[in-house]
């Protein structure tokens, strides 16, 4: 890699000739109190990210945020490895290229099938895109919240780095902008983002329409599947909380089920539909006798011995077939998003009543499913067409009295015999 210093000691790093190898890794230990760890290529423990997931700890995050923000450490420890830097040393000028490199670099490859859509291709069924070669503007937001995060904590407790690699936003740094303003200019704006912060996508929820999610329930082969997606599209919860739910949660006579929030850990009641528990009923008759009964055991299996606690890859397993059959790339999550619009679109139900059945902690986030999608709009537009056409082929309207019946026949074609009638 070239690194070239130029005037006043300003360093310029080829990041597009940059090679950063994936070494290192992120390790389950089992531990309660230290669950995750990040190691390197030689196997020794980064002791300072150990600390930083602690302090996460202590301040109640899940095991879930600690894996995300040890997987985000670990990159930018096999960056800073690449360009030879120390994390105590890292400066803004790491932080641009780290920038730079998540912008422009492709994410590692996997294993595709041979039929597999093209990466960023739009499927033709759900009008989705697939996952681009480079990583998306969420991905890259999150990674720059957790390194500067990760710095921030070491800098209030021990005192270094000095400044942190990645500044907070310009706005809140700058919370004295126009106090000293001159009145004959212009007030000047505080930016919405702060540096080297990628630009924050919009939220569009992704449905999937009425006729789709039928076509989708009907390729559906077992009553396991047809319970979970029955629950998931009238709960609106989560997948991983679906999947959580113990048998002694669910109340077939009132008609709801008892999940556990995947942010606040808090047990929430949630109402689902009829069909839902129907399914269900189904499902646990095929099963008697032969996975585990009690109030405390999953409420969701395996289909095959050993039987075993479903899991998320299982049922995501699930739906990659059932889109293979389908030509679609519908996910789990968009069963919770199916689930909101169907609510929202309910006159009888409040966005507040929304909120709270999808456990949003502000109602902001609820009210992006106010907004209509793209297919609504453009039925609601051709539906425009429509009657714009019927008016302009209505009947004409009578002429003014005062018009002689041939200079009418003259103008507008009509038969000596029509004339004559009138």
């Amino acid at each position: 890699m070239e690194v070239r210093v130029a005037e006043r000691g300003r360093v310029i790093r080829d990041v597009a000739a940059l090679a950063v190898a994936r070494v290192g890794r992120v390790e389950e230990t089992g531990d309660r109190l230290r669950p995750f760890r990040l190691v390197d290529e030689h196997g020794v423990e980064e002791l300072a990210v150990t600390e930083f997931l602690g302090h996460m700890l202590a301040d109640d995050a899940s095991p879930a945020s600690l894996r995300s923000y040890a997987y985000e450490l670990l990159s930018w420890f096999r960056f800073l490895r690449a360009v030879e830097v120390p994390w105590h040393l890292a400066s803004r000028v790491e932080a641009r290229d780290f920038a730079l490199w998540l912008k422009t670099s492709k994410k590692p490859a996997r294993p595709r099938l041979p039929d597999a859509p093209a990466p960023g291709s739009v499927n033709l069924v759900t009008g989705k895109a697939t996952p681009a070669e480079n990583y998306a503007a969420r991905t890259r937001r999150h990674a720059r919240a957790v390194v500067r995060a990760f710095y921030e904590y070491h800098r209030e407790t021990h005192g270094r780095p000095l400044v942190n690699p990645f500044p907070k936003t310009a706005g809140v740094e700058d919370e004295d902008l126009n106090a000293h303003h001159n009145p004959m200019r212009p007030f000047r704006r505080q930016s919405r983002r702060a540096m080297y912060q990628p630009k924050e996508p919009k939220a569009a929820p992704r449905s999937i329409p009425d006729d789709a999610f039928n076509v989708l329930f009907a390729a559906l082969i077992c009553n396991r599947d047809r319970a979970l997606l029955a629950f998931y599209i009238s709960t609106g919860a989560r997948a991983s909380e679906l999947l959580g739910v113990r048998q002694g949660l669910v109340e077939p006579e009132e008609q709801v089920i008892g999940v556990v929030r995947k942010g606040s850990q808090a047990l929430q009641r949630l109402p689902a539909s009829a069909d839902a528990f129907v399914w269900l009923r189904l499902y646990q008759q095929e099963t008697m006798g032969l996975v585990p009964k009690g109030p405390n055991e999953p409420l969701w299996w395996s289909l095959r011995r050993p039987f075993r606690p479903l899991t998320y890859d299982a049922v995501r397993m699930v739906f990659t077939k059932v889109n293979a059959a389908l030509g679609a790339n519908w996910t789990l999550h968009d069963l919770r998003h199916s689930a909101a619009k169907r609510m929202v679109r309910d006159p009888n139900l409040t966005l507040a009543d929304v909120q709270w059945v999808l456990g949003h902690a502000h109602i902001t986030t609820t009210e992006i499913y106010t907004a209509p999608t793209p297919n609504e709009v453009i039925a609601h537009v051709l539906a425009h067409h429509d009657r714009q056409r019927a008016e302009r082929e209505g009947p004409p309207a009578p002429p003014a009295p005062g018009y002689r019946p041939e200079v009418l026949a003259t103008l507008f074609g009509a038969a000596p015999a029509e004339v004559r009638d009138r």
